[in-house]
């Protein structure tokens, strides 16, 4: 697992020990950036379920301005700063040992990306999507959400706050895209 873009492009990452996480696969990774790369520049983002810290870490290597990672698991969030620190970013990150849901329900901060890529299988990306929506302010105006899921997990959801923009699959991943709906959506 390594940096695939940007300053700290070609970096090593140290996985997260034992085999309670899923990190992004280069084959996802490198699609995910190259249809993210032009908005990065300055951007806030969210990685609600950090695990090892890699997507934030990506999106902060290609430019984006700050990163919050939340993550239940000490080893995860051990993990997150060593990875931090070795790809010298850590000065523009926030590294919280705290669960994603408490977070969302109590912050007042608003985000440009939001990744979403929990633990599969558990309906856990559904509650998340749900607990966002009911707190659209959690994502800025021109912003986006993006689910990391197996496609076996996937259901459309109707949430009155973000709409479903576009979905792309790689091998056993889908990564759907959502955005703030317009206001003269049904």
């Amino acid at each position: 697992m390594r940096v695939i873009g940007g300053t700290a492009k070609g970096r090593a990452l140290k996985a997260v020990p034992g085999d309670t996480t899923r990190p992004i696969l280069d084959r996802v990774k490198v699609p995910l950036f190259d249809i993210l790369r032009p908005s990065l520049p300055g951007i806030s983002v969210l990685d609600l379920f950090g695990g090892t810290g890699s997507v934030g870490i990506e999106a902060l290597s290609q430019g984006a301005a700050h990163c919050v990672f939340l993550d239940t698991s000490a080893k995860a969030v051990a993990t997150i700063k060593h990875n931090l620190e070795t790809t010298g970013l850590a000065d523009r990150a926030e590294v919280r040992h705290t669960d994603a849901f408490l977070y969302l329900k109590n912050s007042s901060r608003s985000f440009d990306l939001i990744y979403v890529a929990p633990p599969q299988y558990k309906g856990i990306w559904i509650e998340a999507m749900r607990l966002i929506a009911e707190r659209p302010h959690l994502l800025n105006a021109s912003g986006q959400i993006i689910v990391q899921i197996d496609p076996k997990e996937y259901e459309q959801l109707s949430l009155s706050a973000f709409t479903e923009t576009q979905q792309r699959k790689y091998g056993s991943t889908i990564l759907v895209f959502y955005s703030a709906a317009s206001p003269d959506t049904p």
